[in-house]
């Protein structure tokens, strides 16, 4: 059965699904939405009323939210060897819990600063972006912490958490350097970059990144030519 990803490549929601989804080896149809357009804002809204991208659509079944997205194409159409949840219960829930740290702790705050430069002057909330940024920092710590000698975020083995690491960190890096004292997030996030996977991600989205409000803060090579 078919596979359907409506997504775009700027969004670091939908990184996260494009990343799971080399990494699985699993064949699908990218269908880019383009909200702008009412036509097809309104047949989007009509698969999925939230109106969140990425949207998964497999068959006649509509499939919502990244770690849903993520289990889903593991349990359904992932080779054993590929999937990227532990097989073990106590390997599965650290997975969980790892994922849930990234997309609840560092890519929640992150959105919430871009989406407050995205507002007009008068609209912006200085006390809230200054509270996610000290989500960040606060995160940054205890992630620097959990890690310790993993090699992956969950453990030895590449999983749905680093789905969920690479763009939030990749965006928020951008917001609120990680400090050089944190020395293992910095090398995680390191080897996180240099994953094929994440690598192909950023490369489409290099296009696009003039759009982002933070592109003077990107790594140089992802830059916009006029902020060098």
């Amino acid at each position: 059965m078919a596979l359907t990803l409506y997504y775009h490549p700027l969004s670091s929601c939908c990184w996260k699904v494009l990343i799971a989804l080399d990494e699985m080896g699993i064949a699908f149809e990218p269908r880019q939405v383009n909200f702008g357009d009412a036509a097809e804002r309104e047949r989007f809204l009509a698969l999925w009323p939230t109106g969140k991208i990425p949207l998964l659509v497999d068959g006649g079944q509509i499939v919502p939210e990244t770690s849903i997205i993520i289990e889903h194409l593991s349990q359904q159409h992932a080779a054993p060897e590929r999937s990227l949840l532990p097989p073990a219960a106590d390997g599965a829930l650290e997975t969980r819990l790892m994922d849930r740290v990234f997309d609840l702790y560092v890519m929640a705050p992150m959105q919430a600063i871009v989406a407050d430069r995205l507002r007009e002057p008068d609209d912006r909330d200085a006390m809230s972006v200054n509270k996610a940024r000290e989500t960040l920092a606060m995160a940054y710590g205890l992630l620097d912490g959990r890690l310790g000698h993993r090699t992956w975020s969950a453990g030895e083995r590449f999983s749905l958490a680093d789905c969920a690491a690479a763009p939030a960190l990749f965006y928020a890096a951008t917001l609120v350097p990680v400090p050089p004292a944190h020395r293992r997030l910095s090398s995680y996030t390191d080897r996180l970059l240099q994953r094929p996977s994440v690598d192909r991600v950023l490369e489409q989205a290099r296009p696009f990144f003039p759009y982002y409000p933070f592109h003077e803060a990107l790594p140089a090579r992802f830059r916009p030519a006029a902020d060098h």
